[in-house]
């Protein structure tokens, strides 16, 4: 399902299976209908925008939970990438290496400019897009939004 359509409230999420961090196979269908989704897409480990966004993520982490949500970060970089920016910020959710961008075009994420977007995604127990932010110089926004929204949507 390529599209060039940014996927948007209402609509279904692909289903999809990506290795995590440590080469382990992770199939989004093990989640859809057990907790909501937190899903975002960032360009690249240790960038100063993507690191500031990932440890807004972790920041939070707790409130994410408590809300019963699960938090995934995705983007192109290889299995042992994530593996060492999880470890180095101490990252406690899961990243997805996507190879080639695939996922992040299924979903319909642009790029800004030369660089691959960023774009997050709260995903009910549906498995269907309740919310969505888009903020390319804004990483450290993308958890405060989710949250904000997770609680809108509880």
């Amino acid at each position: 399902m390529a599209t060039t359509q940014t996927l948007s409230t209402g609509d279904r999420i692909p289903d999809f299976s990506l290795q995590d961090e440590n080469g382990q196979l992770f199939n989004i269908r093990d989640y859809v209908g057990k907790k909501k989704l937190v899903i975002y897409f960032y360009p690249k480990d240790e960038s100063a925008v993507c690191t500031k966004e990932a440890c807004s993520f972790r920041d939070s982490y707790a409130d994410f939970t408590d809300a019963g949500a699960i938090v995934i970060g995705i983007n192109a970089g290889s299995v042992e990438s994530h593996r060492s920016f999880k470890e180095h910020h101490r990252l406690p959710f899961t990243l997805l290496s996507d190879p080639g961008n695939k996922l992040l075009k299924q979903f319909g994420v642009k790029n800004v400019l030369f660089l691959t977007g960023r774009e997050t995604f709260l995903v009910g127990l549906d498995g269907k897009i309740e919310a969505s932010f888009r903020g390319f110089l804004k990483g450290d926004a993308h958890a405060e939004k989710m949250l904000a929204m997770l609680r809108v949507n509880v």
